[in-house]
């Protein structure tokens, strides 16, 4: 009776409730439950194993180079000016929800693109959409669109999700024939989703990586009002791992 019930549930697509039924079949103590009880965690293993798909799929969208990172795993060394505080207020992902942005700053190898996958992360466990790309390939990717046609596609396939990931903004600077895009992307960005933003430059010299002051001040107005704004400093991430 019960793999005649496990194969029900499986076509039923409710591989959840499916692989408890089996776990309940092995246990003595839980046949000897009530049927509420039973019942019961039959229904919380189906809204686990849903919520785990949805999250994995998330991930698998998002594209993160950090696909391992969490926020349960940040380094809190003191020379990194990291704040657990200020970690732990992201950690609700209300900013995402109120579409404000966050941008990471600091040198080379101190933990600005695994942070930002992290938080990331965060935001799929959230239930939220994401997309990562470095801004290189960012760039690519507009002027690879806007030579067959497809830069609106592009443009929505961007603003569409609840949280914009641009790692290593700054690099190269920002080519003049894109500036426009990327602020026409950051504008619709602003009114429907959340940005992070990384970047080996503070972000108050970001000005100098426009040539028309125009663009540039329009950008930095929407990226900077009401962003979190994390300088991360301290030894390279990667020599301390090597070390290990």
């Amino acid at each position: 009776m019960t793999q005649s019930i496990e194969a029900g549930l499986q076509q039923l697509r409710l591989s959840g409730m499916a692989a408890e039924l089996a776990k309940q079949s092995k246990d003595r103590k839980t046949q000897e439950s009530s049927f509420d009880n039973r019942l019961s965690l039959l229904i919380e293993a189906e809204i686990m194993s849903k919520d785990n798909r949805r999250i994995t799929a998330l991930l698998k969208k998002a594209k993160l180079r950090y696909a391992q990172a969490t926020l349960e795993d940040v380094i809190y060394k003191s020379d990194r000016k990291l704040e657990r505080l200020q970690i732990n207020n992201l950690a609700n992902c209300e900013w995402v929800k109120h579409r404000h942005s966050v941008i990471l700053t600091g040198a080379t190898g101190t933990g600005k693109s695994w942070l930002a996958c992290a938080l990331a992360t965060q935001a799929c466990r959230h239930g939220l959409s994401v997309l990562y790309m470095t801004a290189t390939t960012l760039f690519d990717n507009i002027r690879l669109s806007q030579a067959d046609g497809t830069i609106l596609k592009l443009k929505r396939s961007l603003t569409r999700q609840s949280l914009l990931v641009i790692d290593d903004l700054g690099m190269g600077g920002v080519p003049d024939d894109l500036a426009h895009v990327l602020l026409e992307i950051l504008d619709q960005q602003s009114m429907t989703g959340a940005v992070i933003i990384t970047s080996q430059y503070p972000h108050k010299t970001w000005h100098d990586l426009f040539n028309d002051p125009t663009i540039a001040d329009a950008i930095l107005d929407r990226l900077i009002h009401g962003a979190y704004c994390l300088a991360l400093e301290g030894e390279s991430m990667r020599k301390i791992k090597a070390r290990k």
